[in-house]
């Protein structure tokens, strides 16, 4: 007789009886073999029971012919669609008994109960081995705070988590730092382990999530809703793993299973800060500092009112939302574009695109000169945009869309500065921080419009918004309700999206109430913003786009905004202030980390650009190739003779380069400072000064700018503008037309204006 079989009139439920009464355990029917004598068990057997699939030698072959890994086998989790890898057949009453070896190979752990599982297994912070053995004695690592803590308890720089490197020996540290709510609709399925695949890679048999969550045996293969429908009420729709619920039209799931009436909560109007559903019924509350308004049912600031402060090109003013009257902060200034405020201090940040420098003063002594501090001057910055305070660990960041960069500097002195961002960025603009979980925000309206994140320290760059983008002159951040918001210029909108890029909402859409926004900011229900073309500052309900206002008009040219209130600012801990070493132990910039998981550190160490880390990742030492005023020192080799030889007409070219290079800088120098610039719509206007009687304006016209735009907007009286040329090469970037003269130039049919 085969193996376990014997003849019987009739076998126990729990065997295969041949035709000829043979008895047969299971794992022996339908696997190519004649285990009957008389072929009864491999009658019946489908196409994919075939017994010509061949298993490779590496791999378990189930008994309905699917291949699987051999140490898939006996591991206590079938894997094969009839468990036929874990029957007690092959695995005996114990079980894993593939598993149980005399010896282990060197690249295997063997567990207490002589099961072998992976080395790298080994202290990972998941029990493989049946008995938990794998996570015994294991050491207890605890890493700096400007450290990231391996899965494996062992520990790399902060800077190494998200930078596409797998630097951790269980590539950890590359683990969850794409977004969840990415990984959304019908095609993208989410790893229990945070990573996103295709959905059509589930239940294929093949393991794509790492956490093996792809491929649960148990659930692949099974329609739930064929029995009871699923426990839905209405309409069960089967998936790959798993099932979902559905409701008709009109009708919506209560707890994702039954479907009852719409929920008021699912509506962003609902509520102004936090709503609570009820069975036919809903209720609003308030995050802690704020209040509701027993009138409007809306959430308030507790304590004093809040103002806003907003940039007029040669001052900065201060207005009160609900009464409207405003007064002067600071005067004098040739071009103020940006600002930001440090509420705790009471202390004021703005940029002077004229003279290209950032300025901080106290809010009560702004209008002194003499208190004025210049912390970033001309020598740093060529065309600064965007402004915003780390009002946490007191670093300042910026935009510069003629450097092409996204920088940083100490607050208060402005000394210590580093390069952030300096690649693929087109035209940078806004800014926008999150200091208490360590992002930053920024907008780019160049050719391809986008809206980036990245951590203050600018690692995990990533794109949050690049689709029905064009001209995102503004961003802010409603800290209270985590999300970002964004105006529009060329699209007329002013938008908002969830802190990872998902729930878009569109605000206000309208060219008639938006001209051309350039700047906003969000507090408690309202939305703010100044419009360049209409020279005004608005105001709408931020959750309806309704109630516009107008708060202050007649103005001349207003550009930033901000909101003043401590709620605006929540405190929290200096993350490099933290331990006894000031400055987090850094030697330059102490910058917060993103904290995208719990084992994320605080902060990270950052050197001059142009400095690497030390070995100690908070010292500096120069880096690989050493600049002089912007000459590359390179070693020569050869005698000393040749290399005085060589030496002296060196020397007399690097001197009269730099002689030229001196009178260039001057004359450059001498145009920029006698250049004023105007901007609508995006493109440049320069208003140029000059030793004659008249003023021109110089239209400027660049592709990315121009690009696409078929509209225009009105100009100040006496300001005519248009595009000369019939096309190609014979366009000059720049027209002149004198001041109080009208004149109207028409473009060609064939030109984008």
């Amino acid at each position: 007789m085969g193996p376990n079989e014997h003849n019987a009139k009739s076998c126990p439920k729990s065997e295969f009886q041949c035709a000829n009464r043979k008895c047969l355990a299971p794992v022996y029917v339908c696997d190519g073999d004649d285990d009957c004598d008389d072929g009864s068990d491999e009658l019946k057997c489908s196409s994919r029971h075939s017994p010509t699939t061949t298993c490779g030698p590496h791999e378990f072959r189930c008994n309905t012919s699917e291949c699987v890994p051999v140490m898939w086998s006996c591991d206590g989790d079938p894997d094969c669609p009839d468990g036929s890898d874990e029957w007690p057949e092959r695995c005996g009453s114990e079980g894993s008994q593939s598993r149980r070896r005399m010896n282990c190979t060197v690249e295997e752990f063997r567990c207490a109960n002589g099961e072998c599982v992976r080395l790298a297994w080994k202290c990972d912070g998941d029990p493989d081995c049946k008995d938990k053995s794998d996570e015994a004695d294991c050491p207890l690592l605890t890493c700096r705070p400007d450290e990231f803590q391996c899965g494996d308890g062992s520990c790399i720089h902060g800077t190494k988590q998200c930078n596409k490197v797998h630097d951790c020996p269980d590539q950890s540290d590359e683990s969850g730092c794409v977004n969840a709510t990415k990984c959304e609709g019908p095609l993208k399925f989410l790893c229990k382990n945070g990573e996103c695949i295709d959905s059509a890679k589930v239940c294929d048999n093949v393991k794509d999530c790492k956490d093996r969550s792809d491929e649960p045996k148990k659930e692949c293969g099974l329609n739930e809703c064929a029995l009871n429908n699923g426990g839905c009420s209405h309409i069960c729709l089967d998936r790959p793993i798993g099932y979902e619920c559905h409701c008709p039209t009109g009708y919506q799931l209560l707890d994702k299973r039954t479907c009852g009436d719409i929920d008021e909560c699912e509506s962003p109007n609902a509520c102004s800060q936090i709503c609570i559903n009820y069975k036919g019924d809903f209720k609003c509350e308030c995050y802690q500092g704020y209040e509701m308004d027993p009138v409007t049912k809306t959430c308030k600031a507790e304590g004093k009112s809040p103002f806003l402060m907003f940039t007029n090109r040669h001052e900065i003013r201060r207005v009160d939302p609900v009464k409207k009257d405003y007064s002067q902060v600071l005067a004098t200034q040739k071009n103020a574009v940006a600002l930001d405020i440090d509420v705790a201090n009471n202390r004021l940040f703005w940029c002077d695109r004229f003279h290209r420098n950032i300025y901080s003063a106290l809010i009560p002594e702004a209008s002194v000169p003499s208190q004025q501090v210049t912390l970033v001057d001309s020598g740093s910055l060529l065309s600064p945009e965007g402004l915003a305070l780390d009002w946490v660990q007191h670093n300042l960041y910026w935009t510069d869309s003629g450097h092409k960069t996204v920088s940083v500097a100490s607050a208060y002195d402005g000394l210590k500065r580093r390069v952030l961002v300096d690649t693929e960025l087109s035209e940078p603009r806004a800014i926008a921080l999150d200091p208490q979980h360590g992002f930053m925000y920024w907008s780019d309206w160049g050719t391809r419009a986008k809206i980036e994140k990245a951590g203050m320290n600018g690692v995990d760059r990533q794109v949050l918004v690049s689709d029905n983008i064009e001209w995102p002159n503004g961003i802010t951040l409603d800290v209270a309700n985590r999300r970002l918001y964004w105006v529009d210029s060329k699209l007329h909108l002013i938008s908002s999206v969830d802190l990872n890029g998902a729930h878009r909402r569109t605000h206000l859409s309208s060219s008639e109430r938006l001209g051309h926004p350039y700047a906003l900011a969000v507090f408690e229900d309202r939305i703010y913003w100044t419009d360049r073309e209409r020279e005004a500052v608005y105001s709408a309900n931020r959750l309806t786009g309704r109630d516009v206002s107008t708060l202050a008009e007649h103005l001349n040219d207003p550009h930033d905004i901000v909101v003043f209130h401590p709620l605006r600012q929540p405190q929290g801990p200096d993350s490099c202030n933290l331990g006894s070493e000031a400055n987090g132990g850094c030697e330059y910039l102490c910058l917060k980390a993103p904290q995208i998981t719990e084992h994320s550190p605080k902060y990270t160490c950052a050197c001059p650009t142009g400095q690497d880390l030390g070995p100690d990742m908070r010292g500096c030492v120069p880096g690989e190739s050493v600049c002089v005023s912007g000459w590359l020192l390179v070693e020569a080799g050869g005698g000393r003779k040749g290399v005085m030889g060589s030496f002296v007409p060196i020397v007399a070219t690097v001197v009269f380069g730099l002689l030229c290079t001196g009178v260039y800088l001057v004359w450059r120098n001498y145009r920029v400072n006698s250049t004023k610039s105007m901007n609508f719509d995006n493109p440049v206007y320069r208003k140029t000064t000059g030793e004659g009687e008249e003023d021109e304006i110089h239209i400027g016209r660049t592709d990315s700018g121009m690009s696409g735009q078929h509209g225009h907007h009105p100009y100040p009286v006496g300001v005519g503008c248009g595009v000369v040329g019939g096309g190609g090469n014979t366009c000059p970037q720049f027209i002149a037309l004198p001041l109080g003269e009208s004149v109207r130039l028409s473009p060609e049919p064939s030109e984008d204006v």
